[in-house]
């Protein structure tokens, strides 16, 4: 099966779900509030990182980068609760490159919760460094997104359904 039909059936699932995608109306006002929530958490893994706080530093810094997504989603009409389907619905939207860093530390979280991990302070500031890059790129897409833009996106994703 080739890596488009996997794709798409998997977007199909992600509609079918309960709390999965949904349609619905653009709404700029969440879309603010949660890129401001985005900033605000990657300003609190810089304070767990500095309070040597790794796990918590790990956590926030997949939740800064997922509030900028999900920003991204809600500017252009899109909700999900499923973390999995909101990512891989930016990823079909924007393509891989913008998702890569949230893939990679969406990993990190869950070891860093679930396996405890010693010497991760190097990997940590690294992970810092790319939420930060991310958070901005996506505040950069967000601020420039214009009414047609906004359509288009939510044509491709009726396309994609089919």
């Amino acid at each position: 099966m080739e890596n488009k039909e996997i794709n798409n059936k998997k977007l199909n699932w992600c509609f079918k779900i309960k709390d999965g995608l949904k349609i619905v109306k653009p709404n700029e006002r969440l879309s603010k509030s949660y890129l401001e929530q985005a900033k605000s958490s990657l300003h609190r893994a810089y304070k767990d990182f500095e309070d040597n706080d790794l796990l918590w530093a790990t956590v926030t810094i997949y939740y800064s980068e997922y509030y900028a997504l999900y920003s991204f989603l809600q500017k252009i009409g899109i909700k999900c609760q499923n973390h999995s389907c909101s990512i891989l619905m930016v990823k079909n939207l924007l393509g891989e490159e913008k998702t890569q860093i949230i893939d990679k530390h969406q990993e990190k979280r869950i070891d860093a919760q679930y396996y405890m991990k010693v010497d991760q302070k190097d990997k940590v500031r690294e992970m810092l460094r790319k939420a930060k890059e991310f958070v901005s790129t996506f505040d950069e897409i967000i601020s420039n997104l214009y009414d047609g833009e906004i359509k288009g996106y939510r044509d491709k994703i009726l396309k994609l359904l089919k």
